[in-house]
């Protein structure tokens, strides 16, 4: 197969997001290592999300699990990037992910609040 197609493709990334096995969580540890990474990870994010707003049973708390691992395991450079497409949609499925990542803490470890 030629042309420009990502590796790993959107779906890919989707599939082990939503399955978030050990096997899953590994795999996409390794694709948060590498910065070139970036967009695929969020693409496929992005696409997981979709699929769980359009689907007819929302998981509230594998949304929210997700969240909360995300948060916990991504790079900092990855946080702001989590954060947005967390608030890019107020549909519950975005909303229960935002949930997990924002008790993650993930963005407060690389942007602490400033005390004054």
């Amino acid at each position: 197969m030629t042309g420009n197609v990502p590796f790993p493709d959107r779906d890919t990334v989707a599939e082990k997001l939503a399955g978030l096995s050990e096997t899953d969580k590994s795999y996409l540890a390794l694709l948060m290592e590498n910065a070139a990474q970036d967009d695929n990870l969020l693409d496929g994010l992005r696409r997981h999300l979709d699929l769980a707003a359009e689907s007819r049973f929302l998981n509230s708390l594998k949304l929210e699990n997700l969240g909360t691992w995300l948060g916990s395991h991504a790079p900092d450079r990855l946080q702001i990037r989590l954060t947005e497409t967390a608030r890019s949609s107020q549909h519950p499925a975005y909303q229960a992910f935002r949930t997990g990542l924002s008790r993650s803490g993930g963005l407060e470890r690389v942007y602490p609040p400033v005390i004054r």
